[in-house]
């Protein structure tokens, strides 16, 4: 808003006529409110950076490693020193079990694109491929954001994908334990289980493997 303020000029002699003289003053003070009101606006309507955060299972620890249930589909990763990962898959049977099945071995990989990354992405294939399949499908369909991620969500949680628990002993990093879990979310492994202590058959074919 402007308002237009009129002084001086005016007859200052005998036949001569001079323009009159305008002045100008602007008033701020309704800009200033509608400033205001449009910062106001954008702070209740803007979306925050939210924490970058990772879901994790952590299961109440049973009173003895060996009292762990068996999991369905479960890849088991050992960490320890010197950036060394050794996995194994399905169940754990130590040499002369009770069962009569065959001992467990354990397989090494590392954190390079042909070791963790390829194995993780052979293991967990099924999921990979029907997030895809699911994705392309909401977006021919046009679903909401929302609604699409709850499907994509059944995907990661079907008991088909396979689920990886990570276990690390004392000489393990923490480096190690992050890149790992940076990975599984790099695959879309949405089942992940840490904090479980190793049982002592899996910490001493560790050792022997480690020596």
């Amino acid at each position: 808003m402007a308002e237009i303020a009129e002084g001086g000029g005016g007859d200052h002699g005998k036949g001569k006529k001079r323009a009159k003289k305008q002045s100008t003053r602007v008033d701020m003070t309704p800009m200033v409110d509608l400033a205001f009101l449009l910062l106001t606006f954008f702070v209740l309507t803007s979306t925050f950076n939210k924490p970058k955060s990772m879901e994790l299972s952590l299961p109440a620890p049973p009173e003895k490693p060996e009292d762990m249930p068996p999991v369905k589909n479960g890849v088991t990763f050992l960490l320890t020193k010197d950036d060394r990962i050794f996995w194994y898959a399905g169940e754990f049977y130590a040499e002369g079990n009770d069962k009569g099945k065959p001992a467990t071995t354990l397989e090494e990989t590392n954190f390079s694109k042909d070791g963790l990354h390829a194995l993780l992405l052979d293991k967990n294939g099924w999921t990979i491929s029907e997030k895809k399949r699911v994705t392309e499908e909401g977006i021919k369909k046009k679903l909401a954001d929302t609604t699409l991620t709850k499907e994509v969500n059944k995907v990661l949680a079907d008991t088909k994908a396979i689920t990886v628990l990570i276990k690390t002993d004392d000489q393990a990093t923490y480096r190690n334990a992050i890149d790992m879990l940076d990975e599984l979310k790099i695959c879309d492994v949405g089942k992940r289980v840490i904090g479980i202590e190793m049982t002592q058959s899996e910490f001493n074919l560790l050792q022997a493997k480690t020596k």
